[in-house]
């Protein structure tokens, strides 16, 4: 295989967020020479959205061992429990599992294997990009893209496996509004306050190009209920007319389109990734971008230039660094088979519906270390970056942890399909429309931001008011749709 140019070496490090690049870097010619110097020593991990969030290692203590074996040992549990400013909800881990195994209050587990999944998820980030440094940008860039999103991944397969395909379906979901809304919203907003004196655009191309993909994963979500509600419509001859209820030959219809667009999607997904790893480097160059002012240009640059030193080699093996991936992915396992089996004990003690907690606290708490990393790029006045990161992570949900989770059901002998409900539809495809009418000029401000978080809250409105049947309930397929 023929090696990748330099100039889309930085790419692959966003491929799990998007793959945007450099948009809003408004570069001169004279500049544009050390830049491109600069980013060929830079590796896969630099741009990454959780390496704003970790803290430099202090080894002095651990050089003083006179034993290699032992120092290597604790370096790297160095580098990865307290590599990261997060170490201090690690004990959250501990505790959900002692409270699981005493019979503690269900609630209690809910909420601390809620919060232990929190630097979980962000390690497992760091960990696959040190892999990425010893594997090579191609396989780095892959690993990142399939491993982008495991935490969401790992408690969708559990929650099918327990046959609770509410929770599967209402937790993708919000995974989704969450990066496009909360994560975007909020990354546009505190951006724009912070740069008003600075004209903030970003690349278009990359957006458009998610917001397609965006779109073809809507209509694979919406067609099957179209299909299901135009049957239900069709077969209400004979029957009571204030209840619909489908025949098993049209809900296993259903599930076979569900099936079917689950691998469109998962093609078009693949497609996305041979584009950025092979087809992107051969566009032609971008026309030259107007002057900036020095002070202006400076502003843009310093937060590269702190970061350099600490990130320009892998801090821990390559075997050590499988290791600890696969240690972490087992905790992520276990608790999320915890959050689970508690939800709908949190949901009863909490006086919450189960939807709220799904669409809402679940893809919050999940991602709270890649969402901020979002909103310190922007900051930075990073857009490119900060709209690979949201956009991206919607797109790699949307088209490759949806339609893995429903081919996974069916290997597991479950009928899942893509049938989300009018309502979780309705919401899905409006965000997206606004999503894409928001970013269609290129450019941002802090207005923009505040109506994508606006409509963040009046979607967490309406499922906070919303009664949520419970999970036991949704173990099947729902077959009855009562006229009102």
């Amino acid at each position: 295989m023929s090696s990748i140019s330099t100039e889309s070496s930085p790419s692959l490090s966003l491929l799990e967020n998007g793959g945007c690049s450099g948009g809003s870097d408004k570069r001169t010619p004279t500049r544009e020479t050390s830049e491109i110097s600069r980013r060929n020593r830079r590796t896969v991990q630099n741009l990454s959205a959780t390496s704003l969030i970790r803290k430099r290692s202090d080894l002095k203590l651990i050089s003083r061992v006179p034993w290699e074996f032992l120092r290597q040992i604790l370096t790297n549990l160095h580098q990865v429990l307290l590599g990261t400013k997060l170490f201090l909800l690690f004990p959250t881990v501990i505790s959900a599992v002692v409270a699981h195994r005493y019979e503690c209050p269900r609630a209690w587990v809910f909420a601390l294997s809620l919060l232990g999944l929190i630097p979980l998820a962000e390690r497992i980030s760091f960990l696959t990009e040190q892999i990425a440094f010893h594997t090579g940008p191609t396989v780095g860039g892959l690993m990142n893209a399939t491993c982008g999103n495991a935490t969401e991944m790992i408690i969708a397969i559990l929650a099918v496996r327990q046959r609770k395909m509410r929770i599967v379906k209402l937790s993708l979901l919000g995974s989704i509004l969450s990066n496009l809304l909360l994560v975007l919203g909020t990354s546009l907003f505190f951006g724009g306050l912070s740069n008003l004196r600075i004209h903030q655009s970003f690349d278009r191309k990359q957006g458009d190009m998610n917001c397609i993909l965006l779109y073809l994963a809507l209509l694979c979500q919406t067609l099957p209920m179209i299909l299901r509600l135009t049957t239900e419509a069709g077969g209400t001859g004979g029957r009571d007319a204030n209840v619909l209820v489908p025949t098993s030959e049209d809900g296993s219809n259903v599930v076979l389109l569900s099936r079917a667009s689950s691998f469109v999607m998962l093609f078009a997904y693949l497609a996305f990734l041979i584009f950025h790893l092979f087809s992107s480097r051969l566009s032609p160059p971008p026309p030259p971008l107007p002057q900036m002012d020095v002070e202006e240009e400076e502003d843009v640059y310093d937060d590269d230039v702190g970061v350099k030193a600490e990130e320009e080699e892998a801090v821990i093996g390559l075997w050590s660094a499988v290791f600890w991936l696969i240690i972490m992915t087992l905790l992520v396992a276990l608790l999320s088979d915890y959050l689970v089996s508690t939800i709908q004990d949190a949901a009863d003690s909490w006086g919450l519906s189960v939807g709220f907690i799904g669409i809402i606290l679940l893809p919050i708490v999940g991602n709270a270390a890649e969402h901020a990393g979002a909103v310190i790029f922007a900051f930075r006045n990073k857009l490119d970056i900060t709209l690979g990161i949201a956009l991206g992570s919607a797109t790699q949900i949307a088209l490759f942890v949806v339609p893995v989770t429903v081919l996974v059901a069916w290997t597991m002998g479950i009928e899942m399909d893509l049938n989300f409900n009018l309502l979780e539809t309705a919401c899905l495809a409006l965000s997206i429309l606004v999503t894409s009418f928001t970013l269609q000029d290129g450019s941002s401000n802090y207005m923009k931001g505040l109506v994508l978080l606006l409509c963040y809250v009046v979607v967490a409105a309406c499922f906070f008011v919303s009664s949520s049947p419970s999970t036991d309930q949704s173990n099947t397929p729902s077959h009855t749709l009562t006229k009102r």
